[in-house]
């Protein structure tokens, strides 16, 4: 297999999901102590209820906690991993970018998908339609996003990195390739590097180089040897960003430590 050669460094994002948290308290310390660990990235995510455990736990939204992120934080770059195209217009959605780029003095990173969630959609009245065509109205989102960042005024602070998240072959990795900063994936290796192929050809297609978009994946371990040796792998495929998740309540944070160690060690 061919690989595009890609130049970043290694990066660990938290993806610090905002379930089963009975108080905001136990999410802005978790964001507190992931950001003194030196994170790169803090994420959360864009559902309605708890995607794992009690399925009516304890949620809170997503973009409403990231302006407070970006208030709290002063180092660590944040966004959504990701959040759901269907659940606002577009060009809200890049007018909330762009004012939480300016309250984060350009820490933003804007994760974007086309939606999965069902419950979701049908207790917040969304239409759920199909897989494809949430996909379609993701392909038509973007450039809207792009086209009213352009026109905000105050224009944001800089281009805001954006991120797409998924993995499907024909409609996702062509809109990674016209679009994204970023390609996040969760994936096991083999799989991944097969899409890798897709990406390229896809930017082949619509003129991109490749190299310019940095590839991130999940990592999902409770052992901190375990992860270092996926991380290992990760990186060794060309992933570049990794990120593992933590629940509430209690935000345990152990393995991103280590992965953050392991990170300054792979980066010196």
């Amino acid at each position: 297999m061919t690989f595009t050669a890609r130049d970043f460094p290694v990066r660990i994002g938290v993806q610090l999901q905002p379930q089963h948290a009975p108080q905001y308290s136990q999410i802005r310390d978790a964001v507190r102590r992931a950001e003194d660990l030196g994170v790169d990235i803090a994420f959360n995510w864009d559902h309605f209820y708890p995607l794992y455990g009690d399925p009516d736990g304890e949620h809170f939204e997503c973009w409403t906690m990231l302006g407070a992120w970006a208030e709290q934080t002063t180092r660590v770059e944040i966004g959504a991993l990701v959040t759901c195209n269907s659940y606002r217009n577009p060009e809200l959605l890049a007018d909330m970018a762009r004012t939480v780029d300016h309250i984060s003095d350009g820490r933003l990173i804007l994760g974007i998908g086309s939606g999965w969630f069902q419950k979701d959609y049908d207790e917040y009245g969304y239409e759920f339609g199909t897989a494809g065509g949430r996909l379609d109205d993701l392909g038509a989102s973007l450039p809207r996003i792009s086209d009213r960042l352009g026109k905000l005024n105050p224009a944001p602070t800089r281009d805001i990195p954006v991120l797409i998240g998924g993995g499907g072959e024909k409609k996702t990795l062509r809109h990674v390739a016209e679009f994204a900063n970023i390609w996040h994936y969760f994936v096991d290796v083999p799989t991944y590097e097969r899409k890798s192929e897709i990406l390229d050809r896809h930017c082949a297609d619509v003129g991109r180089d490749p190299s310019a978009i940095e590839h991130s994946a999940g990592l999902n371990s409770t052992d901190p040897d375990d992860a270092l040796k996926k991380a290992d792998e990760l990186v060794a495929a060309g992933i570049s960003l990794i990120t593992i998740g933590a629940g509430g309540p209690d935000y345990d944070l152990t393995v991103l430590e280590a992965l953050c160690k392991w990170r300054d060690a792979h980066n010196s």
